[in-house]
């Protein structure tokens, strides 16, 4: 069975999430403080951490980073406060892999639990996630968030590196729109799919020679994309 454990300081906060975690099937358990929840994760190796921000005894900011510097990857969902923004950036910098704000619908909490699952189960069987990437006259430096083409510095969003790298780890492979949503943006459904077809459009026009005629970035008509070295 699936393990998740869920560090928050808020009982009533910590007690919902623990409820819907077990409808949902996981095996949950839950600390209060950070210092607990990391020794939690030590002794019980959990497949996902629901991780809050602010938390006694040890931050989720600095439980984040001893994760990480251990060489720990368990997948890291961050349950942030909207006032934390800084904060968040920073969570995502040290390694967490996304987050969800508060109030949240559990929902949406549950979409990006799945997702993350599936992401980190993709990876164990094979499917890692690269850390950089060259390809024509581009460099990418995924750890970082940095890209370079023809030697210049691009500026690239969060979700722009996300999508390019879950392509180039599909390598030679169609992935459909469906695919990038759910690995991606971590949701069940949406509203529409152009989100992911204007997201491919920013990074043709930012690392394509010719955006009108990719050569890397590829469509694949009525399916979805196909990154090609």
């Amino acid at each position: 069975m699936t393990k998740v454990l869920a560090v928050e300081d808020d009982p009533a906060i910590l007690r919902g999430l623990a409820d819907n975690l077990r409808f949902e099937g996981y095996d949950v358990i839950t600390a209060t403080d950070g210092e607990s929840g990391y020794l939690m994760q030590k002794e019980n190796k959990p497949d996902l951490i629901l991780l809050d921000l602010m938390l006694p005894r040890m931050s989720g900011l600095e439980f984040c980073r001893k994760l990480r510097g251990e060489g720990i990857q368990t997948p890291v969902l961050m349950l942030t406060a909207r006032s934390e923004e800084p904060d968040r950036v920073l969570g995502l910098d040290l390694g967490a892999d996304d987050y969800v704000t508060k109030p949240f619908s559990v929902r949406e909490l549950m979409a990006r639990v799945r997702a993350l699952l599936r992401r980190s189960q993709a990876t164990a069987d094979g499917a890692a996630l690269p850390d950089d990437l060259r390809f024509g006259a581009t460099e990418i430096d995924f750890r970082c968030y940095e890209a370079r083409h023809s030697g210049v510095a691009v500026e690239m969003t969060r979700k722009e590196f996300a999508v390019l790298r879950y392509l180039a780890s599909r390598a030679g492979q169609v992935v459909t729109r469906d695919d990038l949503l759910n690995e991606v943006w971590g949701y069940e459904s949406y509203p529409s799919s152009r989100t992911v077809d204007n997201h491919v459009a920013g990074l043709r026009a930012k690392l394509e020679r010719d955006a009108s005629e990719p050569r890397h970035i590829k469509t694949v008509h009525g399916v979805g994309y196909k990154f090609i070295p």
